[in-house]
C-alpha cells in the first residue's frame, strides 16, 4: 500500500502512485440531452409561429393590394368601355316618312332599311310639321331615351340631321324623315363601317399601365 493512500482505504481507492481517485460525481449526460432537445423545441416553435403570422398579414395585404389593383384595371376598362346601350339594328324600329312631293321614297327607303336589319314600323306621308317642310337630306327624331338608336339610324344615312322630341318616351322606335335633298340611303359598305365604328367606340388601347394590369 503506498503511503499516499489514507488508512481504511484500499481497492480500487488504493493509490498506487500512478493513478488518482475520481472524487466528483460524474457528469449527467441525460440531463444535457434533454435540455438542448427543448431548446430546440422552443427554437421550432418560434420559428414557426414567426411564419405563420408572416403568412396570414402577408396574405391578408397582398390580396387587398390585388383586389385593389384589379379595381384600377377593371375600373380602366369601364371608363372607356364598349356602351352597354348601343343596340343591335334589329332592335331599332325605323318609321320612315316621306316630307317630299316625290311618291314612293318612304315604301323604297323602309324596303332597304329591312335589307340592312332594321325593324320597320310606320310607312308614310310625314305628319304635317314636317311635310313639305324638309329641305336637307333627312331628319332622324326620336325621343331623349333613343339616343343610342338614333346613333345606329344615323351610320344608314350620314347627311340627316338628328332631332329630339321631349314628349316621346320610347328607347328604341325613332323617325326617318326624308327631304327633299335626299337621294338614297348611303352605300351598304360604308354603312357597315360606321356601324362597326359606332359599336367599337370608346374601347380603350392598351397603355403601358393596362399592360401591368
Amino acid at each position: 500500500m503506498s503511503m499516499l493512500t489514507p488508512p481504511g482505504m484500499g481497492g480500487k481507492y488504493r493509490i498506487t502512485g500512478n493513478q488518482y481517485p475520481r472524487m466528483r460525481r460524474p457528469r449527467n449526460n441525460r440531463r444535457i440531452v434533454l435540455s438542448a432537445v427543448a431548446a430546440v423545441a422552443v427554437v421550432g416553435l418560434i420559428s414557426w409561429g414567426t411564419m405563420q403570422l408572416i403568412h396570414v398579414f402577408g396574405g391578408k395585404f397582398g390580396r387587398s393590394h390585388s383586389t385593389a389593383s384589379a379595381a384600377h384595371c377593371t375600373g380602366g376598362a369601364r371608363a372607356g368601355g364598349v356602351p352597354a346601350s348601343v343596340p343591335k339594328p334589329g332592335a331599332v324600329t325605323v318609321n320612315v316618312y316621306n316630307a317630299t312631293q316625290r311618291g314612293g321614297l318612304a315604301k323604297s327607303t323602309a324596303d332597304e332599311l329591312r335589307k340592312r336589319g332594321f325593324t320597320v314600323g310606320k310607312v308614310g306621308n310625314a305628319p304635317s310639321a314636317y311635310d313639305k317642310k324638309v329641305k336637307g337630306a333627312a331628319i332622324l327624331l326620336g325621343g331623349p331615351r333613343a339616343q343610342d338608336a338614333l346613333k345606329v339610324l344615323g351610320t344608314q344615312l350620314a347627311a340627316a340631321d338628328v332631332k329630339t322630341d321631349p314628349s316621346r318616351n320610347g328607347a328604341s322606335d325613332v323617325d326617318l324623315i326624308i327631304g327633299d335633298g335626299f337621294g338614297s340611303l348611303d352605300p351598304q359598305n360604308s354603312s357597315n363601317q360606321a356601324l362597326a365604328r359606332l359599336s367599337s367606340q370608346g374601347v380603350p388601347k392598351p397603355s403601358a399601365s393596362a399592360k401591368a394590369c
